[in-house]
């Protein structure tokens, strides 16, 4: 078609006004106004749910999400009194302790150190530990949502350490939070010293007051409650602190009468998001997906059972493939309509491969699986082409 011919015939369609030639054709556009926050379709239900009696979590929708990152608005919770309101222009970091030069950084000096930008997921130690006590009319979300996935942007602690100085016996940090409960967390200066960050901002936004606004510490691969939220203060020392929180709370009773303290890093994981529960498919193709990763570095592989474990395919891992981060992996699956079970385990560079929770019981005991529960999940799939979660044990 000629120019002036297609003009013409956009003009007709009332979509063009022609000017001048050297004029700009002016669109006329007829939706509603610019919004100053955008907002989801309508046609999407995305919601975290709440759980527990104190409703001091919110879980993450992993089977209606896409992709490695999980948006700001849906990213778990936990919480252990409450949400506060903090004003960043009255904030403090303060690190003192075993140091050379005790720092009180607000938050806009820590915004004048370089920056770095971190994708890592963070998990909560509880995650799955109600493995045993839903039923099959149980989402990924309720059984596995206490993780999501962000790009944090902050200061390496690193850096914040090397300007106040360690002294020679410095070995641990006590990490405290700004919340009514004062949560605090030691952690060791070595992991401090390695990819540690003080944390401002999440998803190219500061950082929601639900997810720990002004300032967080995230320590990638390590378990959600040594990242404490609100950080207001750092205090280095030459040994663990012993809180409630790493003591009474966060440690793993073992079958030997033993208690595992301090397993801070989150074991290899895998969950397959789709087809999961409340879905219903039909004979054919489709693609089993989900999400893998490893406190310990990147995901090496993972593999699908389409029969319950008796057979184990590997699946396609999709770029990027990063350390301690959630990786997204599918296999095309055709269903001629029998009852099965659908599987995943993972394997990361460390040569660790994701256990069965009989593996877990086995070596440490039922009573430990409260945290650090990796265990494979079941989906079963019924002749009608429903599908419901299944305990594997």
């Amino acid at each position: 078609m000629k120019r002036r011919h297609f003009l013409k015939s956009m003009t007709a369609l009332g979509t063009t006004s022609l000017l001048t030639n050297s004029s700009l054709a002016e669109t006329r556009y007829l939706g509603p106004p610019a919004r100053t926050t955008g907002t989801r379709s309508s046609h999407e239900n995305l919601q975290k749910t709440l759980y527990g009696q104190m409703q001091t979590h919110a879980l993450t929708p992993l089977q209606d999400l896409h992709g490695i990152i999980t948006p700001s608005d849906l990213h778990f919770e936990r919480h252990h009194s409450g949400i506060p309101d903090i004003n960043p222009e009255q904030h403090s970091l303060y690190i003192h302790g075993l140091v050379e030069k005790p720092l009180k950084l607000s938050v806009r000096d820590l915004k004048r150190f370089p920056s770095v930008s971190r994708i890592c997921f963070i998990e909560c130690a509880g995650n799955c530990q109600d493995y045993f006590k839903k039923g099959p009319e149980t989402t990924l979300q309720q059984v596995a949502g206490m993780t999501s996935q962000s790009e944090w942007t902050g200061v390496k602690l690193s850096t914040l350490l090397r300007e106040t100085g360690l002294r020679n016996n410095a070995q641990w940090i006590l990490a405290e939070g700004g919340d009514a409960a004062l949560l605090t967390r030691s952690l060791p200066v070595d992991k401090a010293m390695d990819d540690a960050i003080i944390a401002y901002a999440q998803n190219g936004e500061a950082i929601r007051p639900e997810q720990g606004y002004p300032l967080r510490l995230i320590l990638p691969g390590w378990e959600g409650s040594s990242c404490v939220k609100w950080l207001r203060r750092l205090e280095v020392g030459d040994q663990p602190w012993m809180t409630r929180e790493e003591t009474v709370k966060y440690t793993d009773p073992l079958k030997d009468g033993s208690v595992r303290q301090f397993s801070f890093i989150m074991d290899t994981r895998s969950v397959i998001t789709a087809p999961t529960y409340p879905r219903q498919i039909e004979k054919g193709w489709h693609e089993i997906s989900g999400l893998a990763w490893s406190g310990r570095g990147a995901i090496k592989k993972v593999d699908i059972s389409t029969d319950g474990g008796g057979h184990w395919i590997p699946a396609q891992l999709q770029q990027p493939v990063l350390s301690k981060a959630y990786t997204r992996f599918n296999v095309p699956w055709q269903w001629h309509g029998n009852e099965t079970l659908l599987l995943s385990r993972a394997t990361d560079e460390a040569g660790y491969t994701q256990p069965m929770v009989q593996d877990l019981i086995n070596a440490r005991g039922i009573g430990s699986l409260r945290y650090h529960n990796n265990g494979v999940l079941g989906w079963r799939v019924k002749t009608d082409g429903s599908i419901f979660y299944e305990i594997v044990a």
